[in-house]
């Protein structure tokens, strides 16, 4: 069996790294500018408790003007922002990273849902199905 997603996710994955590659070498250029969104709770990501007790289940970085010692590894990336004037060291997982985008672009990528999008979709995928919310419509027929 081929399983497609896996294969689809690895590759949106190395669409990130490369695009980190090149800003590493690079930097950024024109009014690029790169938002990821993570789980802070996924094992393999490390920061500071301060920072996981604001955003205890996902936060959106930007990367844009100030950040510095970039590195690109096999299961994750490292980097270092500045929150309330404090240089802090970022360590992330691949495989917790919900999405990325470059506004200036126009291009962005969901590598996977997450749990606060998942409760929003529970709790409308609920609303949608209840009887009193639907409207049957067999009965109006066109002549």
């Amino acid at each position: 069996m081929i399983e497609y997603q896996k294969i689809l996710n690895k590759n949106m994955l190395n669409v990130l790294k490369d695009v980190l590659k090149n800003i590493r070498d690079n930097g950024l250029s024109n009014n690029n500018h790169l938002y990821i969104t993570f789980l802070t709770n996924h094992t393999k990501v490390e920061l500071p408790n301060w920072l996981k007790r604001k955003y205890p289940q996902e936060m959106t970085i930007i990367i844009q003007y100030e950040y510095y010692d970039l590195e690109i590894n096999k299961n994750n990336f490292s980097i270092t922002l500045s929150f309330d004037n404090i240089k802090t060291n970022l360590k992330i997982n691949y495989d917790s990273i919900v999405s990325f985008a470059d506004p200036s672009a126009n291009f962005g990528l969901i590598l996977q849902k997450s749990k606060i999008q998942k409760k929003v979709n529970k709790k409308l995928e609920t609303n949608i199905s209840k009887k009193d919310n639907v409207i049957d419509f067999s009965n109006y027929k066109k002549n």
